[in-house]
């Protein structure tokens, strides 16, 4: 380690949350090497640019960069501390697939030396850590490690999940508390002053397998009231009962709190983390298993409802609002407005635009459609119906007067005083048709 007490920090993986992770330890002092595969991303890094959409982003790395503490490759280099932060996605079983976990590990290994400390961020099922440990170890089998010699090992290894929200992560990264799971004590030690320097959050220590857990419970808690409130929305469209109206007056109750409904669940974590649960003990997660199916199904729901009206129509142009998982972030990972926009493209071509306010071109599964990526101006101007699907605040600020004369299918619930909205109930959608 410098003379200056500040490690040199290498961060494997530059999306979502590697880069913000990298720039966040930048801001501290530390000297950080990003890491990635894509020359693309590691070539507009070093430019001071970005290729994601975040909040403060741009001026952060811009800074850093500037000041020669960020600076990206797609070769690794000796550091002191490593930081993996890579995609964990699923199979079409749903089984977790940690290849890129494993192959991060083995771009490191080499490199490792006495007193590094390894940490794994990517959200994992439970025993990745233990696995990336096992696989270092027999890939260096000078150093002595943790968990596998009785002697003080030469390297620490810790597992501390990422736990932030899109449009806020910067803020997340720095204020919000995390659980450091070491494989030993001393590793989550070695880990916990590392977060210090960059985190205001309280650091709570604990075993590699209690972290991987803890990550994943969070997400599934999450996918479970989510469940309650889609299936409640759809409880509602067949007895003709508007769900904002049931939700807003059931949450008048002291100790209920029932989310917003919305066409189904997105994101890398929220709809992925419950199936390594799942995976990991199918007999006893029935309620974590139909949460994910009632999510899923909703927009299977949402897509027979838009073609009913579009159906109901046959002249009309359509507008689908919103591409993106989440409000106000370009991120399009399992997200449902995407799910339902290209099926609903599919069946209906040029009759049908998108607006995505994120988006630069549409993705991959439109070719050939027929359909536009538009503004919400040219949407307004030429489209009879809207559906929304993405709550952007570019649509939320859309005033009555603008959209009086739509039909429109608002799966958001964001604009309560439009006079002729097809809302979560079938009796509103038979009046608009």
């Amino acid at each position: 380690m410098k003379s200056d007490n500040k490690p040199d920090v290498c961060v494997v993986g530059l999306g979502y949350i590697g880069l913000p992770t990298a720039a966040v330890i930048a801001r501290s002092g530390c000297k950080v090497l990003g890491l990635d595969v894509s020359q693309r991303v590691v070539d507009t890094i070093n430019r001071g640019e970005i290729h994601i959409e975040e909040v403060d982003l741009d001026g952060l790395v811009q800074g850093v960069v500037g000041r020669g503490l960020l600076s990206a490759s797609v070769d690794v280099a000796p550091a002191d501390v490593f930081v993996i932060a890579v995609p964990t996605p699923f199979d079409k079983d749903h089984a977790p697939d940690i290849s890129y976990v494993l192959a991060a590990g083995r771009t490191i290994a080499p490199v490792l030396k006495a007193g590094d400390v390894v940490i794994l961020e990517s959200t994992s099922p439970i025993g990745t850590t233990e696995q990336m440990r096992d696989m270092i170890a027999q890939m260096r089998p000078d150093l002595k490690i943790p968990g596998l010699t009785r002697e003080t090992p030469d390297i620490s290894i810790a597992y501390c999940p990422e736990r932030v929200l899109p449009g806020r992560i910067l803020e997340e990264l720095t204020n919000n508390d995390r659980s450091i799971g070491g494989i030993t004590p001393r590793c989550a030690r070695k880990a916990l002053a590392f977060y210090k320097r960059f985190v205001r959050g309280e650091c709570v220590t604990t075993d590699a397998r209690a972290a991987e857990m803890t990550k994943l419970v969070e997400n599934a808690y999450r996918d479970v009231n989510i469940a309650f409130a889609n299936e409640l929305s759809m409880v509602a469209d067949r007895m003709g009962l508007d769900v904002w109206e049931v939700i807003r007056l059931a949450n008048r109750h002291p100790r209920v709190n029932i989310l917003s409904p919305g066409p189904g669940v997105g994101g890398h974590c929220i709809a992925v983390d419950p199936w390594f649960i799942v995976h990991g003990a199918p007999e006893d997660t029935p309620l974590i298993r139909t949460a994910r199916g009632v999510n899923d199904g909703k927009m299977h729901h949402v897509v027979a409802k838009a073609e009913a009206l579009v159906e109901a129509h046959p002249e009309a142009r359509i507008a689908c609002l919103g591409l993106a998982f989440k409000a106000n972030i370009d991120d399009f990972r399992e997200s449902p407005a995407r799910f339902v926009s290209s099926r609903l493209a599919r069946k209906f071509g040029s009759r049908m635009s998108v607006v995505e306010p994120y988006a630069a071109e549409l993705p991959i599964e439109f070719t050939d459609t027929g359909v536009t990526l538009i503004d919400i101006d040219e949407a307004l101007e030429t489209c009879e119906i809207l559906i929304v699907l993405v709550d952007h605040d570019v649509f939320r600020v859309v005033p009555l007067a603008e959209r009086a004369e739509k039909l429109v299918y608002d799966t958001r619930g964001i604009w309560p005083d439009h006079p002729r909205v097809v809302r979560e109930d079938a009796a509103a959608l038979a009046l608009a048709g």
